[in-house]
C-alpha cells in the first residue's frame, strides 16, 4: 500500500490554532474483529447492509449506547474563545437526539501528515477526516457509504473519495477557490470594481501600496501549506474546464506555458511572481505568521490573501471587523467569463475495523453533521446535503464548477505524475510555490525560466509513466 503525499490546499487549510487533544483511545472503540466492518466494494455497502441512504437521523440507531472518537484537523473548534460554533456545541446538539452516543474529539495541528501515520497504525478512532491516500487504498481503511449512483442522490461532491463507483467519504463542507480580502482597504485604495484579470489585480495591489498602509498581498510563505493553495486555481478557475485538473492536465504538453491570454496555470503563478517581484507583498517573506495574519486581515493591515473560501469565516472571527471581510473570485477571465472551482473540503471516513455499534453511531453522527448541524453554512461553505441550498457565499456573475473525477483506470495517474515530476500539483506542492517567492524576491531567476523548468519536469514524467500526450 502506498500512502501519498498530503494535500495542502483548502483541505489542509483550516488547521488554525494550537493543539487541543482529547478523547479516549481508539482501541476501546475499535476492539471487535475487522470482519464486522469489512466492505463489499461490489455492492457499496458494509456487511450487515449499513448504508448512508438508509439512515434516518432521529430514528435510526436510537438504542445504540457507545463512545466514538472523531479525529480531525479543526483545532480552532476546540478553543473555548472561538467566535464560531465549537465541537462541544455541535456534540451537545447531537446529544439532544442521541444522548447515549458520546463523541470524543481529538484535533491535531499537523493533521495532514500525522493522519497518514495514524491511519497506518490503526489508532485513530472511528471517524477521521480522510487524508491524501491513493483511492485504491480506500477500502483497506474505510467503510463504504454506498454506491456512487445512490450517493449522488444524497450528497454533493460525492466523487471526492469514490473508487470503482463506491463512495468512502462524505465531505464535511465544500469550499470555493477565490481570494479573501478586506473591503475597507480596497475602498481606501479607490478600488470600486473587483479585478477580473491578472493585470487588473496587479494594478489594484499597486494602488493599495500607494494609497494605504496595508500590505497589498500577504503570501504566508513561512507557513508552507498556505502556499500550496495557489495550485487550486490551475483547473476550472483558469481554464473554465472542469475536466482539466483530473483528466486533461496529465495528458497536456507543456501545461505551464504562456497561453498568451492570461489564462491557465502560467497566469496563476505569474500573479504570485509579479506581486513579489514588484514588492507588493510583505517586506520579509520569511517572517510571515499564519495565525497573526488573520488578525491583521481583520484589522485592515492586509489587503488580500489567496486562499480557499474556508479562510473567509476565520478572518471574520479574528477580530471585531467581520463586516470588512469579503471573498472574491480569482482574477482570471476565460472567454469573457469568470469561474470558481468548488469541491469537497476534508471528508468524513468511518473506520472499517470499528465495532458494529460504533460504525452505526459513526454513520448517524456523520449524517447528522451533514443534514442537521448547519456546519457547512456556519463555516461559510457550500452545502453538502442535496436538499440544502443555503450558503453565505455570493459570487456575482461567476460560474461555479465542480471538477470531474479522473477517467476510469487513471484514478492514480495524477499522483504518479506528481511524484515523478516532484511538482505535486494540488497535492502539497508547497516547495515549488515558495521557490517562486524566493526567486521573485531575489531576482535571480525569471518567471519564464521557472515555467520552462516545470514543463521539462512534467514532460519527463509523462515519458517515465508512458502517458499519452493528447492536448
Amino acid at each position: 500500500m502506498k500512502l501519498k503525499k498530503v494535500l495542502a490546499v483548502g483541505l489542509v487549510a483550516t488547521m488554525t490554532a494550537s493543539l487541543a487533544g482529547c478523547g479516549s483511545s481508539a482501541g476501546k472503540n475499535s476492539s471487535s474483529s475487522a470482519d464486522s466492518g469489512k466492505a463489499s466494494t461490489e455492492s457499496g455497502s458494509s456487511k450487515g447492509g449499513l448504508n448512508y441512504k438508509d439512515v434516518e437521523v432521529g430514528k435510526s440507531f436510537t438504542n445504540v449506547k457507545t463512545t466514538i472518537k472523531l479525529f480531525n484537523h479543526r483545532t480552532d473548534l476546540q478553543q473555548k474563545d472561538y467566535n464560531g460554533k465549537t465541537w462541544d456545541q455541535y456534540i451537545a446538539d447531537f446529544n439532544k437526539l442521541y444522548p447515549n452516543i458520546k463523541v470524543d474529539v481529538e484535533t491535531d495541528t499537523n493533521y495532514a501528515a500525522d493522519a497518514l501515520t495514524r491511519l497506518q497504525g490503526g489508532d485513530w478512532g472511528d471517524i477521521m477526516m480522510i487524508p491524501a491516500v491513493d483511492k485504491s487504498d480506500l477500502s483497506t481503511y474505510f467503510l463504504p457509504y454506498g454506491d456512487l449512483d445512490t450517493m449522488k442522490q444524497q450528497i454533493n461532491y460525492s466523487t471526492a473519495w469514490e473508487y470503482k463507483k463506491v463512495v468512502y467519504g462524505v465531505p464535511s463542507t465544500a469550499t470555493a477557490q477565490g481570494i479573501v480580502y478586506n473591503k475597507k482597504v480596497f475602498a481606501a485604495a479607490g478600488i470600486t470594481t473587483l479585478p477580473k484579470t491578472p493585470d487588473e489585480f496587479i494594478k489594484d495591489l499597486q494602488a493599495i501600496k500607494d494609497k494605504t498602509d496595508a500590505t497589498p498581498l500577504y503570501t504566508n510563505y513561512a507557513a508552507g501549506w498556505t502556499m500550496g493553495a495557489w495550485d487550486a486555481y490551475v483547473g476550472s478557475v483558469s481554464t473554465g474546464d472542469n475536466t482539466y485538473m483530473n483528466q486533461k492536465l496529465v495528458h497536456t504538453a507543456n501545461p505551464f506555458k504562456d497561453y498568451g491570454d492570461e489564462t491557465h496555470a502560467n497566469a496563476v503563478y505569474k500573479v504570485l511572481y509579479d506581486a513579489v517581484n514588484k514588492k507588493l507583498t510583505e517586506d520579509d517573506y520569511s517572517t510571515t505568521d499564519w495565525e497573526g495574519s488573520k488578525t491583521l486581515m481583520n484589522q485592515g493591515k492586509i489587503g488580500c490573501m489567496v486562499l480557499g473560501s474556508w479562510a473567509f469565516p476565520q478572518m471574520q472571527a479574528a477580530g471585531s471587523n467581520a463586516d470588512d471581510i469579503g471573498y472574491m473570485a480569482f482574477p482570471i477571465t476565460v472567454n469573457g467569463k469568470q469561474y470558481t472551482s468548488a469541491g469537497a473540503d476534508y471528508s468524513y471516513g468511518i473506520n472499517k475495523s470499528s465495532s458494529k455499534e460504533n460504525q452505526e453511531a459513526s454513520m448517524v453522527f456523520v449524517k447528522w453533521m451533514t443534514e442537521k448541524s448547519g456546519f457547512s453554512y456556519n463555516e461559510d461553505g457550500l452545502p453538502v446535503a442535496k436538499d440544502i441550498k443555503d450558503t453565505k457565499l455570493d459570487f456575482k456573475d461567476v460560474t461555479i464548477l465542480e471538477d470531474e473525477p479522473a477517467l476510469t483506470g487513471e484514478e492514480d495517474l495524477l499522483n504518479k505524475m506528481n511524484s515523478t515530476s516532484e511538482l505535486n500539483i494540488n497535492n502539497g506542492g508547497n516547495d515549488k510555490l515558495q521557490a517562486i517567492v524566493e526567486h521573485a524576491a531575489n531576482g535571480d531567476e525569471s518567471f519564464s525560466d521557472i515555467m520552462n523548468d516545470w514543463n521539462k519536469k512534467w514532460s519527463d514524467a509523462q515519458s517515465t509513466n508512458s502517458v499519452k500526450v493528447e492536448y
